[in-house]
């Protein structure tokens, strides 16, 4: 069991806040920076945007023992923007080759499988997909998508204090 001082956390939000839906990872990461300005996340919880580029995702949840990602998926069947799913990676990995979850044209799943291969995966990797509508190019989530992120960013917050011990 980690000792509190060593506990670290990072999470992660993927995407491009210049292609509408695409944004939502983002759109997380500013609502848990807002909310930690009222009622601050625990020590050792470090936050990060990034493009899904495999190097700067694996550098953000370099060292950590929780790494939470929340990015834009696709769904082909049963499309429901701001649809939300909860993943835990690890063991066998889902297939999520470009253009059937992930938004980015190195899949997160290829980047897991390097990062397993580089013995640079975090303790444990916790995936948040939230289904869009839009991701042309521009500014602002679709209605559906913004209406997920509260819920998310509350999810996401309740998930940390849960594997932080009390007296953090």
């Amino acid at each position: 069991m980690d000792t509190p001082a060593a506990m670290r956390i990072a999470v992660i939000g993927v995407g491009n806040d210049y292609r509408h839906d695409d944004g939502v990872g983002w759109a997380v990461v500013a609502g848990l920076t807002q909310r930690g300005k009222h009622r601050p996340l625990p020590r050792g919880v470090r936050l990060f945007c990034t493009d899904g580029d495999p190097a700067r995702l694996i550098s953000a949840w370099d060292d950590v023992h929780l790494a939470v990602v929340v990015d834009a998926a696709y769904a082909h069947q049963d499309r429901r923007p701001g649809r939300v799913h909860h993943l835990r990676l690890d063991g066998d990995l889902p297939d999520m080759s470009r253009g059937e979850t992930g938004s980015h044209g190195f899949a997160l799943s290829d980047t897991v499988r390097l990062a397993r291969t580089l013995d640079r995966l975090p303790g444990e990797l916790l995936l948040y997909a939230v289904e869009v509508a839009d991701t042309s190019l521009g500014t602002g989530l679709s209605p559906q998508v913004a209406a997920a992120v509260g819920p998310l960013v509350q999810r996401i917050e309740e998930d940390i204090v849960r594997r932080v011990p009390a007296d953090r």
